[in-house]
């Protein structure tokens, strides 16, 4: 077991590695500023600079002339900050909503090819205890649990049963 889990966790390392260097420039720029504008040190910086901007052009420190003393220039370069740093956001929200889209097909896939196993294994077991002539309580369910499951009829079913979800 120790085996399996080691080759998994190296090929998933190796999956995620590759997929990084796979990204564009543009995704891992993107990426960057993320983590960047997602960190202490980026609240410490905007602590500084808007602290000082704003000592500064009240007066209260009167090292440099005041530049911006009605803040329009210190709001209108907040907003546009806002505005590439939400896109920045939304651009790393999109890979890692991709990212999260293969997991899900991939333990979708999973599951399935596990269903489909244990589906063989109930056939055979059951071939095994008919030959023999073994009873179990289990016979009553073995027809059931012999039939592989459909994921569209599972799926459908599941838009049957909740609306509003497809």
């Amino acid at each position: 077991m120790e085996n399996a889990l080691a080759r998994n966790i190296e090929a998933l390392q190796q999956r995620r590695a590759a997929d990084e260097r796979r990204s564009s420039a543009a995704d891992r720029i993107a990426e960057t500023i993320t983590r960047f504008t997602g960190s202490m040190p980026f609240v410490v910086l905007h602590v500084v600079v808007f602290g000082l901007w704003t000592l500064i052009n009240t007066g209260l420190l009167p090292v440099l002339p005041r530049w911006d003393a009605s803040f329009v220039i210190l709001g209108t370069s907040a907003s546009v900050e806002a505005i590439f740093l939400s896109t920045f956001v939304l651009i790393s929200q999109n890979r890692m909503a991709a990212a999260a889209d293969k997991r899900a097909d991939l333990d979708l896939h999973i599951g399935l090819l596990a269903e489909h196993e244990v589906t063989k294994l109930v056939t055979l077991v059951s071939a095994i205890t008919d030959h023999l002539g073994i009873a179990t309580e289990a016979d009553a369910e073995v027809g059931e649990l012999k039939q592989d499951v459909s994921p569209n009829l599972v799926l459908d079913t599941i838009a049957e049963t909740q609306p509003g979800r497809t």
